[in-house]
């Protein structure tokens, strides 16, 4: 989809403005090669989005398949505490995917827009990882760990699962999963009817979304905020900038040298290696 242009010269105008925060990727944990979405290099962006006394909205731009629980519930938490303080309306504008943790920020807003193509919902929580349990065998590695406490080497992909573990990680995943669902019932209200089972991970597209009460309308950021705050208004983009190919490559995230001699460019690209499989893995839960 074409991406709308904000025009620079909305930052020299006096007048009432809209600031924009875009959330666009993978949710992770952050850190110096990372190009997801994190709480930790989102952190300022935010609070600027809401620092000025002539900001009468924040919209969200958001295009994430989810990840990481921890993460967007942090985002979100920042996002609603602020617009909270600050009496300040939030908007989310959902592109290709808000699904999973990309859906649990857009439930930050007070308002969910979507595309009529927009694949939107899987209220829902993973675990999912490999049994290599034969495989070091094969190639002559013997495996040794030793742990105080019982449950230290839960899920180990080396041996063999057990029932115990797997009950485990099931109280995990249901704990998350019910506070996942407390934040959507907490954010959505009344806007949920009491037909339709929103919490086993389905997904909605469009307008299906809008009927069914996971969105509230079909629109796009710039229309819909001219409709609401006048043809010129200032819209205002706060969205962090992510590093480059270079940076990443080279351990030099945000153009800021590293002094580690450790930190090299074989690192920063293990590290891009990894976060990118494991970026397109959620992406093609939703066919992207």
């Amino acid at each position: 989809m074409k991406k709308s242009k904000w025009n620079p010269l909305h930052w020299f105008k006096r007048g009432p403005s809209v600031s924009v925060i875009r959330l666009y990727g993978g949710i992770g944990t952050g850190g110096r090669f990372s190009r997801m979405i994190a709480h930790e290099p989102l952190e300022k962006v935010i609070d600027a989005a809401f620092a000025s006394k002539r900001t009468k909205a924040v919209a969200l731009i958001i295009n994430s398949p989810g990840g990481s629980p921890t993460q967007s519930g942090l985002i979100a938490r920042h996002i609603r505490r602020l617009a909270d303080e600050k009496s300040v309306p939030v908007l989310a504008f959902c592109e290709d995917v808000a699904a999973s943790g990309g859906y649990l920020l857009a439930c930050a807003a007070d308002e969910i827009f979507v595309d009529e193509y927009t694949v939107i919902g899987s209220v829902g929580v993973i675990s999912a990882g490999f049994g290599a349990v034969d495989a070091i065998g094969k190639i002559g590695v013997e495996r040794r760990v030793h742990t105080a406490g019982k449950s230290k080497s839960l899920m180990d992909p080396f041996r063999e699962e057990k029932p115990e573990d797997v009950a485990r990680i099931d109280t995990i995943l249901h704990a998350i999963h019910e506070r996942f669902i407390a934040w959507v019932k907490g954010a959505r209200g009344t806007k949920l009817d009491g037909d339709t089972d929103y919490f086993q991970g389905d997904v909605w597209v469009g307008q299906d979304a809008v009927d069914v009460g996971i969105a509230d309308a079909v629109g796009h950021a710039v229309p819909v905020l001219k409709q609401r705050f006048g043809d010129d208004i200032a819209i205002r983009e706060f969205s962090r900038k992510k590093p480059g190919v270079f940076s990443r490559l080279s351990g030099t995230a945000n153009g800021t040298l590293t002094a580690k001699v450790s930190e090299s460019a074989g690192a920063g690209a293990t590290m891009a290696a990894i976060e990118t499989l494991e970026e397109r893995a959620l992406w093609a839960q939703y066919g992207k």
